[in-house]
């Protein structure tokens, strides 16, 4: 029975090159879809909403794909779930009319940055965590995190040398930090995002939190729409999508 199926998947993106399919390398697109190809014999494309970077992991990634899939779809998450590696787990398979696509029919997602600050780093954490030694200043952060909220050109957030988009204005609907124990959690809504966008924002908060970068040059940084004038790039371990919203 031909279906349009849309994925909600959950993976830690450690031992994968990133979302995107890529010629010799392992990938999580290509996990799902030599799956997929196990059950119905037929290779098929998944459109996923979010290209996740090498490293990055995701709690709520959502693919969509078009087949013919004979297995009912309540048991097809089950079924993928056993010929997909322990790093990757479908948590749920829903049927959508056909035409819809995970990518261009999102509203908006939700990312989550993860940072351990202490001087100590966990062996069993490093693939999960952005260790920071240096105590950071928690009031400070949020203080120009609240600077980032509401609409505006983001392109001093996006990584330099970037594809050209048609606009880099987004809308940041909420930005949140909040610390307990050595854990800090940096929590980001919005309708879109550039490309390394919360990584240059979580990485730019951790240059605040060290008095690299005052919280009232914050709304300057964003004004002069320049990558330079922003903080650094925190790396990916940090990072999961957490939600996309339709």
């Amino acid at each position: 029975m031909y279906k349009n199926i849309l994925l909600k998947i959950e993976y830690d993106g450690t031992d994968f090159c990133g979302w995107q399919i890529q010629p010799d390398v392992p990938t999580v697109q290509g996990q799902i879809e030599e799956a997929i190809y196990f059950l119905s014999g037929t290779r098929t494309e998944i459109k996923g909403t979010s290209r996740t970077d090498a490293g990055v992991h995701a709690m709520g990634q959502m693919a969509s794909f078009e087949g013919d899939i004979k297995i009912p779809t309540e048991r097809l998450a089950y079924v993928l779930n056993n010929h997909l590696p322990g790093s990757i787990r479908i948590k749920e398979a829903i049927e959508k009319p056909l035409g819809f696509h995970a990518r261009f029919d999102a509203k908006g997602k939700k990312y989550i940055y993860r940072i351990m600050n202490c001087s100590q780093r966990d062996p069993f954490k490093r693939n999960f965590y952005y260790f920071v030694e240096k105590p950071l200043d928690l009031p400070s952060m949020q203080k120009a995190a609240a600077y980032i909220e509401g609409k505006n050109d983001f392109k001093c957030f996006q990584a330099a040398g970037s594809t050209e988009k048609e606009t880099t204005v987004r809308t940041v609907k909420n930005l949140s930090i909040k610390k307990e124990s050595d854990e800090i959690t940096i929590e980001i809504t919005g309708d879109g995002f550039l490309y390394n966008m919360v990584r240059i924002i979580a990485g730019t908060l951790v240059d605040v939190g060290h008095g690299k970068i005052s919280p009232l040059d914050m709304p300057l940084i964003i004004k002069s729409k320049d990558r330079r004038k922003a903080g650094h790039t925190a790396p990916p371990q940090g990072l999961y999508l957490a939600e996309v919203f339709y």
